[in-house]
């Protein structure tokens, strides 16, 4: 058994901790920098139409209020405290969505072929969004209007790209 510890070298099991690390930072990284693009995509939104922090403020509502609160979406109030609470959800799924990005584009550095599933399986989350929201909150998808929804997810997808591909510059892709 000594003989067998001495075998590995100590760096090893450093530097592969040293790369989840790495892949956690970055995903943390990259996750905020999607959830940050769509919040100031909906802001500069609802400040356009004349009522900002509008679309958090419902999302929360319909997260945390349930489906009776949203009979009458448009008629709604920006709260705070909505705001806040479905700020701090967007934040954290974002920063999941992040680290598994992080995560698989990691294992697509070492197996290249991994590459087009991994673009797949984000377009496959894009597309999710909106079917859960059809089917779970379609007040939501009513007063938001969707394709406002799907051009800040893609911002987002793109301002996250970005940062991965400035991460991953080796980074090759086949299908």
């Amino acid at each position: 058994m000594a003989t067998e510890l001495a075998k590995t070298p100590p760096t090893s099991l450093a530097s592969a901790g040293a790369e989840v690390s790495d892949w956690y930072q970055e995903g943390i990284v990259a996750g905020m920098i999607g959830a940050a693009t769509v919040a100031v995509w909906f802001l500069i939104l609802d400040t356009f139409r004349g009522h900002p922090l509008y679309t958090p403020s419902l999302l929360g509502t319909a997260l945390f209020g349930g489906r009776e609160v949203l009979t009458a979406p448009e008629t709604l109030t920006a709260s705070f405290q909505m705001t806040l609470l479905y700020t701090w959800v967007h934040g954290l799924v974002f920063v999941v969505i992040g680290g598994l990005a992080s995560l698989l584009l990691g294992r697509a550095e070492k197996n290249p072929d991994w590459g087009f599933g991994i673009l797949l399986l984000f377009a496959i989350f894009m597309f999710g969004f909106v079917v859960v929201t059809m089917s779970f909150a379609e007040p939501v998808l009513h007063a938001l209007t969707w394709p406002a929804i799907l051009l800040g997810n893609f911002l987002a997808a793109v301002a996250m790209g970005t940062y991965f591909w400035r991460r991953h510059p080796d980074l090759t892709i086949r299908p």
